[in-house]
């Protein structure tokens, strides 16, 4: 089958053959129709969880799929062949379930759940890994009712799940994107938007609220930026990242809770989710479409602007 792949951490990633995987037992067999596209999955394939994760080369870049189940292994017994399901195959060893390729076979009790009727397979791709860590983000920081929230980079995949969440929870939202999402993020229930490119999300918060703010949710700063932006943070608020910048004795220090948060993935929250949307609580982000083959090219950052999904 055809699949992205890298031969070694930090090689370029290229369309290679690979073997057709069988279902062992306890295993389903997924014919994948569409796999979302992470800023994680050229991180993992770059070495970033090499000492906590074993890896197997050549490793399968890709961790949220949409497919319909082709065959069960013996004694599998949770999902049936012909049936549509989604989910995030982050299992190790890394890249041995990589989802930008044409099937996948994988333990049953994987973070799966069936395709809900209405939710097309490009769509329910880009779920998983972004609107499951939004969803459990908001929870986390409930509750948000009349709280200020700056969320920064929320114009992309976790932060256009994590903006409506957040906003749905009774939260004051500051978005910070680009001034071609502002309409879109205030559509999702942000209060305020920032530019980050047009002034300083520093000075322009300060600006709009000189006492503070009482969350800070950064998807998207380097350590420095994270860092300069949660001392906007007030006594007793929170400062979280999804990408471990939170230095959280030092924030102690000042009353401010840090929080460098890890999604604990299960099927119960992908249900939860695309129940979200589904039933029209929640919007899934703008998806940009790509053959296999485009996935080479995706820029490691992801989408600044919504989802980027495989479509097989």
């Amino acid at each position: 089958m055809r699949a992205i792949t890298v031969d070694e951490y930090g090689a370029a990633p290229a369309l290679t053959e690979v073997p057709d995987p069988r279902p062992e037992a306890g295993q389903v067999l997924i014919k994948i129709e569409a796999a979302g596209v992470n800023p994680m999955d050229r991180a993992l394939a770059g070495g970033w969880s090499r000492d906590a994760i074993p890896a197997r080369f050549p490793f399968v870049l890709g961790a949220d799929l949409a497919g319909v189940i082709e065959a069960v292994g013996e004694g599998a017994a949770r999902f049936r062949p012909g049936e549509e399901v989604f989910g995030q195959l982050l299992i190790a060893p890394l890249g041995s379930t990589g989802t930008y390729a044409e099937h996948v076979a994988v333990t049953e009790e994987a973070p799966l759940a069936r395709v809900p009727e209405g939710l097309e397979p490009t769509v329910a791709a880009a779920l998983p890994t972004a609107g499951a860590t939004a969803l459990q983000l908001v929870e986390s920081l409930e509750p948000l009712r009349r709280k200020t929230l700056l969320l920064v980079g929320a114009a992309g995949g976790v932060g256009s799940f994590a903006t409506q969440f957040a906003a749905n929870a009774g939260a004051r939202v500051i978005a910070v994107g680009r001034t071609s999402a502002a309409e879109r993020l205030r559509d999702y229930g942000a209060a305020e938007t920032i530019d980050h490119t047009a002034v300083s999300v520093l000075d322009a918060t300060q600006g709009g609220h000189p006492g503070g703010i009482d969350v800070l949710v950064d998807v998207a700063s380097d350590p420095d930026g994270f860092a300069t932006l949660a001392s906007l943070v007030r006594p007793g608020g929170t400062a979280l990242t999804t990408r471990d910048l939170a230095d959280t004795e030092a924030l102690a220090a000042r009353g401010v809770s840090g929080v460098n948060f890890r999604v604990a993935m299960s099927s119960e929250l992908v249900e939860r989710l695309a129940d979200a949307v589904v039933s029209g609580r929640i919007a899934v982000p703008p998806i940009t479409r790509i053959r296999l083959e485009d996935a080479i090219a995706v820029d490691s950052n992801g989408h600044p602007d919504g989802k980027t999904v495989i479509a097989l």
